[in-house]
């Protein structure tokens, strides 16, 4: 629903009204549950990506976006050395273990850097970790206990070697 005020210069006096609409905004904030029409003319990619979607039958379900800021940590870690043991590491096991520590706290995880050593082949991977709460402020000392707690369980399931 809009609502409009009408102006005296208009030639409506002091009256208030109220118009109605129905487009597509408003259908899809139905739909959808989102809570603020302004974002759909928003650029926040926290917003668009939910619904840039590969297959048009998937169903999309709109997750409220935080007002409150985020906090960015990164981990680099060398990978397992032998073939063997480099053929079990994927980054999706990595995914998943933030995510099983973090909860809801990750917002984001990506993998930024790669680098492998010229003279040993030894390999190295970076990610960034979004961290970010819906209801308030996160702290840096909170945020470090949940992502020490991934450092720490990085090594020991995925046998890595941190460069922290």
């Amino acid at each position: 629903m809009t609502w409009c005020v009408c102006v005296p210069s208009a030639g409506a006096g002091h009256k208030a009204g109220w118009a109605f609409g129905l487009g597509l905004e408003r259908l899809a904030m139905v739909l959808y549950g989102i809570p603020d029409i302004r974002l759909f003319w928003s650029q926040d990619q926290r917003f668009l990506k939910q619904f840039h979607l590969e297959d048009v039958h998937t169903p999309v379900c709109f997750q409220p976006l935080s007002k409150f800021p985020p906090l960015h940590n990164h981990i680099s870690f060398w990978l397992p050395q032998t073939h063997e043991q480099q053929d079990d590491f994927t980054e999706n096991d990595f995914y998943e273990l933030v995510r099983s520590i973090g909860g809801e706290l990750v917002e984001e995880v990506v993998l930024v850097d790669q680098f492998t050593q010229p003279t040993t082949g030894r390999r190295s991977q970076c990610y960034s970790i979004v961290y970010r709460h819906t209801e308030r402020t996160l702290t840096q000392e909170e945020v470090r206990r949940v992502h020490r707690e991934i450092e720490r369980r990085a090594e020991t399931e995925l046998r890595v070697q941190g460069r922290y």
